[in-house]
């Protein structure tokens, strides 16, 4: 498979191109750091390397999971919150802490202690490198493990049965993340007060997420064509016309990050290192992330545990590029999860997040072993890259 070549054309990748460049990468069990992770990075260094950029190659120390700092803090508050009310109050109070610190992305001190590996984010640049405007779009390229928890009926069958009232003014989707702070809060609280049946509730709770952080760990790696090698398709469409077109009087950067399935771990790393040297005033940020649904969304906001709300301005910016780019956008959606725009967003940068999502504004396929390439839909794909081509021409 041929990889795209600036001297055959300035214009954005072909539908073809963006399925030959998904079906490379999903040929590639790219776990968070691992070496088939490693293995993308390079194919992704290739791609820059044919249209005559030289990108950047950084590395950085990740643990490379969830299921482990989510799943060992609620273990503990299984074995010891039945022991007596002391025992439940302290591991269970420490558990909520330690959970909630780690899917808000705090100081994570539990990965400091548990196994580390090796992940790396790629960084081409375009454009007027002297330019005082800067504009960094992102996509990361690891893939995610499964789970029963991530079955695509589940969320469905409940929204079936939804009067069509409810389902239209549903623009939240679940707070899958809050029972794993609620449960080890209930069995401290049950044991601080002596109420068992809150403390025998909380450990129930605990014992659910326990089960669903096991089974995600014992499963393998999706192929993840929607999740994420759409958005790094995109964004690699998008070096194609940089390169034959650079802009002037725009700083453009694409940040391909690693281990963003392990919570942002990649561009947590990224952005420690090297968010310093970009003004938050004259610098916008889109992350791209499952692009290749049927249907093109900007987010309203997303965060695990506190809805963190995506810039007003940029992204009212971004619709005026769908719209004269004649593209129709999914609105109003919000989602209780996180991606790497969150780190940018919360650090006080102008951020958009463009995924997608289906008839029921699900992401497709999402987590789960169908997120294969014949499953996506490539012009949706096409459409996130052009209303970047967009945003980029604006800006310049």
């Amino acid at each position: 498979m041929k990889a795209l070549s600036p001297t055959s054309s300035s214009a954005l990748a072909s539908e073809s191109e963006l399925r030959s460049l998904v079906e490379r990468l999903c040929a590639l069990p790219r776990v968070a750091g691992s070496a088939a992770e490693r293995e993308a990075a390079a194919l992704i260094v290739r791609e820059l390397e044919a249209l005559g950029c030289r990108p950047t190659v950084e590395q950085a120390r990740v643990h490379g999971t969830y299921w482990w700092p989510v799943g060992l803090p609620l273990a503990a508050t299984l074995a010891a919150g039945s022991r007596g009310r002391a025992a439940a109050a302290l591991t269970g109070a420490l558990a909520a802490a330690l959970v909630a610190d780690d899917v808000a992305v705090g100081r994570r001190p539990l990965r400091r202690l548990l196994p580390g590996r090796r992940t790396q984010n790629v960084l081409a640049e375009f454009g007027d490198a002297a330019a005082e405007q800067v504009l960094l779009l992102t996509a990361h390229y690891d893939a995610p493990h499964s789970g029963l928890v991530f079955h695509p009926d589940l969320p469905r069958a409940i929204l079936r049965r939804l009067p069509e009232r409810v389902r239209a003014g549903t623009n939240t989707t679940p707070p899958t993340m809050w029972g794993a702070v609620a449960g080890p809060l209930a069995v401290a609280a049950g044991g601080l007060l002596g109420m068992r049946r809150l403390r025998r509730l909380g450990l129930l709770t605990c014992a659910g997420y326990t089960a669903a952080m096991a089974d995600v760990g014992l499963r393998g790696v999706v192929p993840g064509a929607n999740d994420n090698a759409s958005g790094v398709a995109a964004l690699l469409s998008l070096a194609r016309w940089l390169s034959a077109e650079p802009p002037s009087g725009l700083r453009v950067l694409l940040l391909f990050t690693g281990s963003e399935e392990s919570i942002l771990e990649g561009m947590v790393a990224w952005a420690r290192r090297n968010l310093a040297a970009l003004p938050p005033a004259r610098t916008n940020v889109i992350c791209l992330d499952t692009v290749g649904s049927p249907r093109l969304l900007l987010l309203e906001g997303e965060g695990f545990l506190r809805m963190h709300e995506y810039d007003k301005g940029w992204r009212d910016f971004l619709r005026e590029c769908a719209a004269e780019e004649g593209i129709a956008l999914t609105d109003g959606l919000r989602f209780r999860n996180a991606t790497d725009g969150q780190v940018t967003q919360r650090a006080g940068y102008a951020t958009a997040m463009l995924g997608s999502a289906d008839e029921w504004r699900i992401p497709t396929d999402y987590h789960w072993r169908t997120d294969t390439p014949e499953r996506l839909c490539y012009g949706t794909v096409a459409d996130a890259a052009r209303i970047c081509r967009r945003a980029v021409e604006r800006l310049a």
